[in-house]
């Protein structure tokens, strides 16, 4: 419709309504082909009482006239080129002398007149028409457009990867719930099966209990109808005359002399309550310390390499597929590394990190502003502490040039203690297994430091190795009580 109706080619005489004289307002066509505004034609209808075109004088049937599309479109375009020419129009005159606004001041970056160029305010400024102004602006945006778009670019993938970051932070909730769970559920069946085992103990000894006092009310039900037997019986016989109860005399005398027995006394057939409940959360914690572990370093994952698993409690790391995780600052991307999750700024820490079989590791500690995205040199310059063992035959220190160690293959540490002196400036690795020396750092930490792993492949070149965090003894101690004065 509407490009049938741009064919048509109205003047602005066409464009006037026969009534107000104004450009057409809801054009309305009537039978005879005349055309005028509707309200206009409306309010002569209403005023004359009569439906009939006011130039012809035809008689309309319609009460609601059609809309005259195409000349409303050509009104309507006619209305908004109008109001564009005048808002150009005032804003090419100078507003102080109403005169065209034909050049550029290039000192207050504005277009001004020829009268404003000759004012005392103009008159030493540096001016050039607006056409040449105009171009040298406009090229200048073209370079600022670029630079904007690439911004847009960046602010546009730095959405995607928050909008990816948010759900991975759903999906990491819903899966650490699920590990908590777990943890908890393995607490609580322990707790579950010492209660079972507890009231199976408390019930038992019930059992053996309640037999023992049955077998004794047994017997002394037969003692209370015996005794009460022969009561009876001497009653009787004291109740006949002389003769007779002299003759039962002697058997009276047998049957009552020795009869009455004492009840027995006995002792601890009560439920030893004390047993089963005396310091029972003690017990139950003693018990759990056995079935614990508790490790001094929690690795971090959220500073994990891709490519790097994680035992369930993050006391293990190795080498594994690569996961699709949010690039956050926080992440190694350069390198097959992860910080642990704590760092220090001060203090003496020490921690064991089983090495095992793997060919290729590095351990050690790091500045927490080492760079992550990058690549660099595990050396003091960049922020890393560490050794290592390369292709399985060599240790090496990382200093800058790396340093070989003296480690024969027989003596080869299977475990590697890492002891951090944060005020001494002092990072030293000793061998578990028998407290030597492997090699000694010495610097002047200004940051926080934290724990540094990196493994690799074992030794077969085939498997990935783990290092490991190994767990400390948890050992319980009673202290007595002391008293106070």
């Amino acid at each position: 419709m509407a490009n049938k109706a741009r064919q048509f080619s109205f003047s602005k005489e066409d464009l006037l309504c026969p009534l107000c004289s104004e450009v057409f307002s809801q054009p309305v066509q009537l039978q005879c082909g005349h055309n005028y505004c509707k309200t206009c034609l409306h309010d002569l209808w209403e005023r004359r009482g009569l439906r009939e075109c006011p130039l012809c004088r035809t008689r309309s049937f319609s009460v609601r006239p059609p809309v005259n599309l195409a000349l409303k479109i050509a009104a309507d375009t006619f209305a908004e080129q109008s109001a564009t020419r005048d808002v150009d129009t005032e804003e090419e005159l100078c507003h102080l002398h109403a005169e065209k606004l034909n050049l550029f001041c290039q000192n207050d970056e504005e277009p001004i007149c020829l009268i404003c160029q000759a004012s005392k305010q103009h008159k030493t400024h540096d001016c050039c028409t607006t056409e040449e102004a105009a171009m040298e602006k406009k090229m200048e945006f073209f370079s600022k457009i670029d630079s904007l778009r690439k911004h847009l670019k960046k602010l546009n993938k730095t959405k995607e990867d928050w909008e990816e970051t948010k759900r991975f932070i759903k999906s990491q909730a819903d899966q650490t719930e699920q590990q908590v769970r777990a943890e908890f559920e393995s607490l609580h069946r322990f707790l579950w099966e010492e209660e079972k085992r507890r009231v199976a103990a408390l019930r038992q000894e019930q059992e053996t209990k309640t037999q023992v006092m049955g077998d004794k009310l047994g017997l002394m039900e037969g003692m209370i109808t015996a005794l009460t037997h022969t009561i009876s019986e001497v009653e009787v016989a004291i109740r006949a005359n002389d003769v007779t109860f002299l003759q039962a005399y002697k058997e009276m005398k047998r049957r009552t002399t020795g009869v009455v027995r004492e009840p027995e006394c006995i002792r601890g057939i009560l439920i030893d309550a004390a047993r089963h409940l005396g310091s029972l959360k003690w017990t139950l914690w003693r018990k759990m310390a056995d079935m614990v572990q508790w490790v001094p370093i929690t690795l971090d994952p959220n500073t994990a390499q891709p490519n790097l698993s994680f035992s369930e409690e993050f006391s293990r790391v190795q080498y594994d597929r690569k996961m699709v995780l949010p690039d956050n600052p926080e992440r190694f991307t350069s390198r097959m590394s992860v910080l642990g999750a704590t760092g220090f700024n001060s203090g003496k820490h020490s921690w064991t990190v089983e090495v095992g079989q793997g060919k290729d590791w590095y351990i050690g500690v790091a500045r927490e502003s080492v760079k992550r995205k990058t690549t660099v040199f595990l050396n003091p310059g960049e922020g890393f502490w560490c050794i290592g063992l390369c292709n399985g035959e060599t240790y090496w220190a990382q200093t800058s040039p790396r340093t070989r160690l003296p480690v024969r293959k027989e003596r080869r540490p299977w475990r590697v203690t890492v002891e951090l002196d944060y005020d001494r400036g002092k990072v030293s690795f000793l061998n578990a297994a028998d407290s030597a020396i492997i090699h000694v750092f010495r610097e002047k930490f200004t940051e926080r430091i934290f724990p540094y792993f990196s493994p690799g492949l074992c030794a077969d070149g085939n498997t990935s190795s783990q290092l490991a965090i190994c767990p400390m003894t948890i050992a319980v101690e009673v202290l007595d009580h002391v008293k106070i004065p």
